[in-house]
């Protein structure tokens, strides 16, 4: 094994996004197909490091840096697994860019931050440290903020939300540049926990490396007896939750479809919201060794984090009627899975099921929903809205589509055989065998729940976009191969991976039985279906599908008049639609007072104080200006045209006196002379 494959992983994308400028010099051609084949060569650099997958192997390749540190790559089954997942998925999404963005003005700009993007994913997953780990983890906020608001000149059809509406007496509506901002202001709360949290490591350990940090863990000893043990462990949680769009820092995600869905895929699938999951993976093995009961307090948090924001993000994918953010809400909700299991994995004595399950759920996840994305951009490119209650009918339209669209839907309802039924399946059979008390009974009931409502909105979403018949009439075409291709080869993989999904679950507990063994903990047992588990999810898929099937398969109960007819389910509809308030409140506490502040600071300090002073000055300045001027013009001016008339006068009086003729200028000497003798005898006869 080449562990040098591991620096071109990351290295080969950012290369892309310093010569895309360049390479745009030459042709269109040579920038768009160079972007797309560096993204190839990563993730064909991540598949060359396999085998330390299939080995369970760990190696950790340093070189010098700055100030005594190292940067270096750590290559074991958590970053190949995750990287290569990572890599295929974002070719396969720069492959349907090709095509989706083809002829917007900006793809210069897009090629540059999608491989930057890639890059600095990449490098969270490969680095060996918390520290380098931080370059890629801001690399990714700055090209989310940049790519969200990619369409910046803000016309009112790529807004997100609907125009019009208001909460709160607040707008719902925000468009890219607002979007990509509020993204941007979001993250950065969670990156300044995890900085805090970084560098608290640091203090008390010296080092930023992992394998370091699982070695000797005298730095939480030290921790622990400060009291800073479990304030350190939730500052990176915050930091994660903050990446991965999970409660209370989850709003920005929705109103990042403001961006093109080549981008939205990217971060759902493959980059943003997995960074936060990556975080808590990666440290996860290091804090359960720990003999300190603060690391139960941090697995509860993180597994009531993500039960109820799964919970939560699903209730309201429910009721939206926009398609993009329907996905979006699905995200939230299944990143709150993956941090349930993660959770459960830290309250139970056999740590790797939970771990596996969160870790297949992941890549589960990144196939369907990176390819419903992609499928949902030419659904809407088709029907020329972004609402699925004017869409309807566009299975005749696009029937291939329709068929990839329906699998990967179904993936995300977890139905069997697909592959989120056993990833979705693993999760509730690690929270039903946790023993962690109460905590574990709440969030397997929070993700039972959320696996009838994802279900009830799965179903739902196929129904309105390609059932029944739609407000708007629709003359689109399907996509093309291209295009086509890529979400079918996700939505292929899918159901290849659901058809081997006990075997392949298997696998992964073999391949990372040998990884935590590096850090002490138990392989555990092997792969077998928990018959409660299976019940549940059964049972809450066949729920959620039996409500929804009356309402948006067979269309003999229209939705919106069953809900208005019953004012519970009304009430409640509006509570789901209105984002349960959160976001409103949020604008409400901090952006309306913060932006009064704003103006306020404005008109009474800008305006009122310094441009008061400034136009002071100037005015002052001006007078003073005006007084030289004048002086300047009648005094210095004056005295030098004065001396210059009296020397013309002199002038000309003399050269009166220049005739030309001789017998004058002999005249003027004789008398000169007469003078002369005349004042020599006077003065002289006066001496004597």
């Amino acid at each position: 094994m080449q562990v040098t494959f591991a620096w071109l992983v990351w290295a080969l994308p950012f290369l892309g996004a310093l010569l895309v400028p360049a390479l745009a010099k030459l042709s269109d051609r040579a920038r768009d197909h160079g972007a797309v084949a560096f993204s190839l060569a990563s993730a064909l650099s991540s598949t060359a490091l396999l085998p330390a997958l299939l080995g369970g192997n760990v190696v950790d390749e340093q070189v010098d840096w700055f100030l005594g540190l190292k940067a270096g790559v750590l290559v074991d089954p958590l970053s190949v697994f995750i990287g290569t997942a990572v890599g295929w998925v974002c070719f396969l999404i720069m492959v349907y860019s090709l095509d989706y963005m083809h002829g917007d003005e900006g793809l210069t700009r897009y090629w540059f931050f999608m491989n930057l993007f890639i890059g600095s994913m990449q490098l969270i997953i490969y680095s060996d440290n918390l520290l380098q780990l931080f370059f890629g983890w801001e690399g990714v906020g700055l090209c989310s903020y940049a790519l969200i608001g990619h369409w910046y000149t803000d016309e009112e059809s790529r807004w997100v939300g609907t125009v019009g509406e208001k909460v709160l007496g607040l707008p719902q509506a925000y468009s890219p540049s607002h979007a990509g901002m509020k993204a941007f202001i979001t993250t950065r709360i969670g990156d300044v926990f995890t900085l805090a949290g970084l560098f608290l490591v640091f203090a008390y350990s010296g080092t930023f490396e992992y394998l370091k940090l699982a070695s000797d863990t005298s730095w939480a000893t030290s921790l622990h007896a400060s009291g800073l043990l479990l304030p350190t462990m939730l500052l990176l949680l915050g930091g994660a939750v903050g990446k991965s769009a999970q409660f209370p820092l989850h709003e920005w995600l929705p109103d990042a479809m403001a961006g093109p869905t080549s981008v939205s895929a990217l971060i759902h699938a493959a980059t943003m919201v997995k960074a936060g999951v990556y975080l808590v993976a990666r440290l996860a093995p290091i804090f359960f060794i720990l003999p300190f009961t603060e690391k139960a307090d941090f697995f509860v948090a993180v597994a009531l984090i993500g039960g109820f924001t799964a919970f939560m993000a699903a209730s309201q994918a429910m009721v939206n009627r926009e398609l993009k953010k329907v996905l979006a809400y699905s995200t939230i909700s299944q990143i709150g899975y993956m941090m349930l299991a993660i959770g459960v994995a830290g309250l139970s004595t056999e740590f790797i099921e939970g771990y596996v399950a969160g870790i297949f759920h992941l890549l589960s996840h990144m196939i369907f929903k990176a390819g419903l994305f992609m499928a949902a951009g030419v659904l809407i490119h088709m029907a020329e809205t972004k609402y699925m209650n004017e869409m309807g009918g566009l299975k005749g339209a696009a029937r291939r589509t329709f068929f990839a669209f329906t699998i990967l839907a179904l993936a995300l309802a977890g139905v069997p055989p697909l592959s989120g039924f056993w990833s979705k399946d693993s999760i509730l059979a690690a929270a039903w065998t946790a023993g962690g008390g109460w905590v574990t009974v709440a969030v397997y009931l929070a993700a039972s729940l959320t696996a009838m409502m994802t279900a009830f909105y799965s179903i739902r979403m196929v129904g309105m976009v390609f059932l029944g018949r739609g407000a708007k009439e629709v003359h689109g075409h399907d996509a093309g191969p291209r295009q086509l291709a890529t979400y079918w080869v996700l939505a292929l993989a899918t159901l290849v991976v659901g058809l081997v999904g006990p075997f392949f679950e298997g696998s992964l507990l073999q391949w990372f039985g040998a990884y935590l063994g590096y850090f002490g903990i138990a392989e555990g047992g092997a792969s077998s279906l928990n018959v409660v588990a299976v019940f549940t999810s059964l049972a809450a898929l066949s729920v959620g599908v039996l409500l929804a099937y009356p309402f948006y398969v067979l269309s003999s109960i229209d939705p919106v008049s069953f809900v208005r007819g019953s004012p519970t389910l009304s009430r409640l509809h509006g509570f789901l639609w209105r984002r349960w308030y959160v976001d409103a409140l949020y604008y409400r506490a901090f952006v309306v007072p913060l932006a009064w502040l704003a103006r306020t600071g404005y008109m009474t300090v800008e305006k009122g104080f310094f441009d008061r002073v400034n136009d002071a000055v100037a005015a002052a300045s001006m007078g003073a200006s005006s007084a030289i001027d004048w002086f300047d013009r009648n005094v210095v001016d004056g005295a030098a045209n004065g001396l210059a008339l009296v020397s013309r006068v002199c002038s000309r009086a003399v050269r009166r006196l220049q005739t030309g003729m001789a017998q004058t200028y002999l005249f003027a000497i004789l008398l000169g002379f007469l003078l002369l003798l005349f004042l020599l005898v006077t003065y002289a006869g006066g001496a004597t």
